[in-house]
């Protein structure tokens, strides 16, 4: 059945993303906003906006649906995009969902279901159990979560209580679901993710893959299509693999399976039940519409072919307001905003595409995620679409907030990026900004070598907040302040508690994710400027130490 108006349950980039495509099919939209989000350039620029209480309740967006004359519900990416009561809700409103159905939402966000249903159908998974049963490293995830939320790494069983509290808590205010599991961690994988497209009628196709290996905090910051260094035999087992899953759980619509890759063995992490913030990539070399498809087959369209060519090459760097360095959040109004355009490219056999969610003018706060925009380069092959990338990075300009702008052109000009041999580990191995070496080595000279001597055992990654301490801090420091805007969730100290280097004093909250601030050296703490619950801006004192 034909959409009419279609309602965005969303806000930011991907809401301004599906109003375009909208726009072209002829659908009038509908945005919702937030009563601090209600000046935002997405409630500007829908035919209708509904003020909502909240982007977390599902009964809001009905009601939005509701007054706003919709007769469909798309939920973009993030909040209650892969929720299957929210799906089951808008369904029963007698409303089109533009998804998966709530079964396959639920199959699939239950990480632990997701992995059964996955190993059934003849696709590798990794083992997963209890602490003793998998040893060290592990990772601690949730079992309702995604997006880095919920999960960390142990190295060592001293760890692991500390872990698993800190996700329980970050699980439940991110997902209102705290259930927890331990799989195998593994210490350099690259992160490979195969983008699906299903219909209603059965049909489950595979439309390329990306590489995601680029990340921080679990966070991807640079995508690409199709993933470099990818032999064709390893790429038709995922993607064969992929449409297993998709069919074994009755997949409908848009979205990702996602894999891990070592070597030439490759396992299933998670299904992703929604359109990806790095979908573009795939858009460019396939030159779909992708959230096109999404619609179409709500309302019922069969997949007109099992079968999609991919052409050149695709990169995505993701623009956030946040510090180059530490990659924490950053707030504050946009002075300046000049984004890259075709203009740049003149006399290139390639293109540069801009998915904006803000204006010059707009404020970026802390409630929020604080995406800009995304930087989409597509050239006739990879080296092509780096350097166009690049291009556009050197004509981006913003002003008024701080940006990992500084951060994206370092990384797309590093040497081990340009050779495709990034792993989930680069940042961790290369300190962002750092100086990246003039030349780099053949292949075979980029790792430890010894003559005529056993290859040692790999180590882990080194941990790059250690190293930041020990070189940044001095002993005439005698106060710790907020790296960021945000909200105390807990003090961890009290004045005249002994502390050693690196213990929490204070943890914050930001966009959903917990960060603590360490204390910088062994010492006293004198006072404790913060409670529980307290907002405080970047810079705001929170405890002063007094070293020993």
């Amino acid at each position: 059945m034909p959409i009419g108006r279609l309602l965005i349950a969303n806000r930011g980039e991907i809401a301004l993303r599906v109003f375009r495509t909208c726009r072209l099919l002829g659908i009038e939209t509908a945005a919702v906003a937030a009563p601090d989000d209600l000046g935002s350039l997405h409630a500007r620029s829908a035919d209708r906006t509904v003020e909502i209480t909240s982007y977390l309740h599902t009964e809001e967006h009905v009601r939005a649906a509701s007054r706003a004359g919709a007769d469909a519900v798309h939920p973009g990416y993030g909040f209650l995009a892969e929720n299957g009561d929210f799906a089951e809700a808008v369904e029963a409103a007698g409303l089109t969902w533009v998804g998966p159905s709530p079964e396959a939402l639920r199959l699939g966000g239950d990480k632990l279901a997701a992995k059964r249903i996955a190993r059934d159908a003849g696709v590798p998974v990794l083992p997963d159990g209890t602490p003793d049963e998998i040893g060290f490293p592990l990772l601690v995830k949730a079992a309702a979560g995604g997006g880095g939320r919920g999960m960390r790494v142990v190295r060592s069983r001293l760890e692991l209580d500390d872990a698993l509290a800190a996700a329980e808590r970050e699980a439940v205010g991110a997902f209102g679901d705290g259930t927890l599991y331990c799989e195998r961690y593994v210490e350099r994988p690259r992160h490979v993710e195969v983008q699906l497209l299903a219909d209603a009628h059965g049909t489950v196709v595979a439309v390329g893959e990306r590489d995601c290996s680029v990340q921080r905090r679990h966070q991807k910051v640079l995508e690409e299509s199709p993933a470099p260094r990818l032999g064709e035999g390893l790429r038709t087992a995922m993607l064969d693999a992929a449409v297993a899953f998709g069919a074994a759980i009755g997949y409908r619509g848009a979205g990702t399976v996602e894999f891990v890759v070592d070597g030439e063995e490759f396992f299933f992490l998670e299904l992703n039940g929604r359109i990806q913030v790095e979908h573009p990539v795939t858009e460019a070399v396939t030159g779909l519409d992708l959230v096109e498809r999404q619609i179409r087959v709500a309302e019922g369209e069969r997949l007109v072919t099992t079968c999609y060519e991919s052409h050149g090459h695709a990169v995505e760097a993701r623009l956030y307001a946040e510090d180059p360095g530490t990659f924490l959040p950053q707030a504050g109004r946009i002075e300046r905003l000049r984004l890259p355009s075709d203009n740049l490219l003149q006399g290139r056999a390639a293109r540069v595409r801009v998915d904006a969610g803000v204006e010059e003018g707009d404020e970026v706060g802390i409630a929020y995620d604080p995406l800009i925009a995304k930087l989409i380069a597509h050239g006739r092959d990879r080296d092509a679409a780096l350097d166009t990338l690049s291009a556009a990075l050197a004509e981006t300009e913003v002003a008024g907030v701080t940006t990992n702008l500084p951060f994206l052109r370092w990384l797309v000009s590093h040497p081990v990026v340009r050779a495709g041999e990034a792993t989930t580990a680069f940042l961790t191995e290369h300190t962002p900004l750092s100086v990246a070496p003039l030349r780099f080595a053949p292949a075979p000279w980029r790792h430890p070598w010894r003559l005529n001597l056993p290859a040692p055992p790999p180590s882990p990654p080194p941990d790059v907040d250690l190293e930041s301490h020990r070189h940044g801090a001095t002993h005439e420091e005698s106060t710790v302040v907020s790296p960021m805007p945000g909200t105390v969730i807990r003090v961890e100290v009290e004045a005249g508690a002994e502390v050693t280097a690196r213990q929490p004093l204070v943890v914050l909250e930001a966009m959903k994710m917990e960060i603590p601030v360490h204390a910088p050296y062994a010492g006293v703490v004198t006072l404790v400027h913060v409670a529980a619950g307290d907002r405080v801006a970047g810079g705001a004192l929170l405890v002063e130490l007094e070293s020993y």
